[in-house]
């Protein structure tokens, strides 16, 4: 027989189970981890857990040592509520979105954003001249304000989305309002172009990221029906503020010089904490991340878990056992590195859904955005020095900017609702819409007179804004729009490189060429091949649709009806 230890208590004696006849003796205490499933088994035929032997069990040896079996019994009541996984966290959205109601303030404030973001970046070619002209610097170096202000953007909006998931959208978009009115009004008292950098570019970029993803976020969240409407809408504002600013800044710039403008617009920028004011929660509404599917298994746990365990901690203390090794006990615990890295993977994963980088759909469509990035942001920067360089007065070339802002916001909202209308593929649609832009950017260098250039600006805002009304829309479709948020965070950071190269690379060439219209010749051959990766997107998506059709085909019997299995 087993020879008992004097340090046993009664309770253990009376539920320590003798061994049978003939038994070996224990073994010694075995250090080995177990997996989840191993420990299960050894629970389940009344084995020792620690080293598998009958006769004795081990359950809560040394005092304080109750986080063992704790762990255990986590474990299987999240196996057990993994049986039937309850995904309703995953689609934790309404089931419609509002799309009307507070919807169309948000819309609002989207509206805002857009204006007070692009719309400045597209509107600063007005002060590129002046700053051009003021340091007496080359093109290229005066490129980069603008080029590291988009770049901040596209790599800051990851982080704008994972703060908004984390605080809220409203807070973000706050913050981020005040940091752009900082960098900009301290930009105005910057003394060479490396305080521009910091002040105009980097600030101000990373503020535009924390207001402007968060934003659209949130009116993907608000409309479902009207989506491609209104993502038009929304980003219509970008064409408005555009006409405005563009001759305001020309008349504060004459008034009070290129300085005291910076200090106008950092205080309109300001109002980028009134548009966040404006973003109220959507009730229910929760990004989905791949932590959500994990936490909607666990619900079984989060309900029952806590008085379960509570009863099985005083079931424990009742029937402390021990495994006796010469006189001593002994329990190692599983190392907690491992429970920490999970759950940092958790909460990581809960803000920045990383699996979209699987996705062969969305990084196809990323590489569009880094070659379109290329092209979008060089000639709203280098038309008004273009035309100044073809003998155009100062406001009339400030006018080229609010022709092609107008055509701009006619194209969003014609274009948008035409895309609402389903009469083609979405994307087939923002196919078409970029190879007509390149087309009209290679044009560019013939126009050499005023009529001329307001014909090239009314074509380039037009087809602009009918590319700009649905590459967001395209992009929910691609990866849903429970994912929206975390998508478009990633792909403006993918998308960051083309933003900030695409303007020194013009400039690159102006220097060289001593042309403006060069800019204009890359920005189109870059478009023309952003397009071909759209034209791959679009053979993904038809083979997709083809290979769903057929297993719908298979699985469908005579006269639509399907098989009992």
């Amino acid at each position: 027989m087993r020879r008992e230890t004097p340090a046993l208590s009664q309770a253990t004696q009376r539920h320590t189970i003798p061994a049978p006849p003939g038994a070996e003796k224990p073994m010694q205490f075995c250090r080995a981890r177990f997996t989840g499933d191993e420990w299960r088994r050894r629970r389940e035929l009344g084995l020792c857990i620690s080293c598998g032997q009958i006769g004795h069990f081990v359950g809560n040896p040394v005092k304080g040592r109750t986080s063992l079996r704790r762990r255990f019994l986590k474990s299987e009541i999240n196996m057990a509520s993994r049986v039937k996984p309850q995904r309703a966290a995953v689609s934790a959205a309404p089931s419609s979105a509002p799309d009307s109601g507070y919807a169309w303030f948000v819309l609002l404030s989207c509206f805002l954003v857009f204006g007070l973001t692009f719309g400045v970046v597209k509107s600063f070619g007005v002060f590129y001249i002046e700053i051009h002209q003021y340091f007496e610097t080359t093109a290229t170096a005066t490129s980069w304000i603008t080029s590291i202000a988009v770049a901040t953007i596209h790599i800051v909006a990851p982080l704008g989305s994972a703060l908004s998931a984390r605080y809220g959208h409203r807070s973000v978009v706050v913050t981020g309002g005040l940091i752009c009115s900082t960098g900009v009004i301290t930009g105005a008292f910057a003394r060479n172009l490396t305080e521009l950098y910091l002040t105009v570019g980097f600030l101000n970029g990373l503020g535009y990221a924390l207001t402007w993803t968060p934003t659209v976020t949130m009116v993907g969240l608000y409309f479902e029906k009207r989506r491609p409407l209104a993502n038009a809408l929304a980003s219509a504002g970008e064409c408005v503020l555009t006409f405005v600013l563009t001759p305001l800044f020309q008349l504060l710039i004459n008034s009070f010089s290129w300085r005291g403008a910076l200090l106008v617009l950092g205080g309109l920028q300001l109002n980028l904490c009134v548009c966040g004011v404006l973003l109220r929660p959507l009730a229910g509404a929760t990004p989905a991340t791949c932590a959500s599917e994990e936490n909607a298994e666990q619900g079984g746990l989060e309900q029952r878990g806590p008085s379960f365990l509570r009863e099985e901690e005083q079931s424990i203390s009742q029937e402390s056992v021990q495994c006796t090794i010469n006189g001593t006990y002994s329990l190692e615990e599983p190392e907690r590195k491992t429970d920490r890295r999970t759950e940092l993977k958790k909460k990581i994963f809960h803000y920045v859904d990383f699996t979209l980088t699987a996705n062969a759909r969305f990084m196809v469509y990323t590489m569009f955005g880094v070659f379109a990035a290329l092209g979008f942001f060089a000639p709203a920067l280098f038309l008004v020095p273009y035309a100044r360089s073809k003998g155009v007065e100062e406001y009339q070339a400030a006018t080229l900017m609010s022709i092609s802002a107008a055509l701009d916001l006619f194209g969003r909202v014609f274009f948008g609702w035409v895309a609402n209308l389903r009469l083609m593929a979405t994307v087939w649609q923002l196919t078409v819409t970029v190879f007509l832009l390149g087309a009209v950017l290679l044009l560019c260098p013939l126009a050499s007179t005023f009529p001329e250039l307001a014909a090239f600006s009314a074509a380039y805002g037009l087809v602009f804004g009918a590319t700009v009304a649905v590459h967001i829309t395209v992009l929910a479709e691609v990866v849903g729009v429970r994912r929206l948020g975390s998508a478009l965070g990633f792909f403006m950071l993918i998308r960051s490189s083309g933003g900030l190269l695409g303007p020194p690379i013009a400039g690159y060439f102006i220097d060289k060429m001593n042309n403006y219209g060069t800019a204009f010749l890359m920005a189109g051959v870059s478009l023309f091949v952003s397009a071909l990766f759209l034209l791959l997107l679009h053979q993904m998506n038809r083979k997709e649709k083809n290979v769903t059709t057929r297993e719908t085909q298979c699985t469908a019997g005579p006269k639509g009806t399907r098989f009992q299995s």
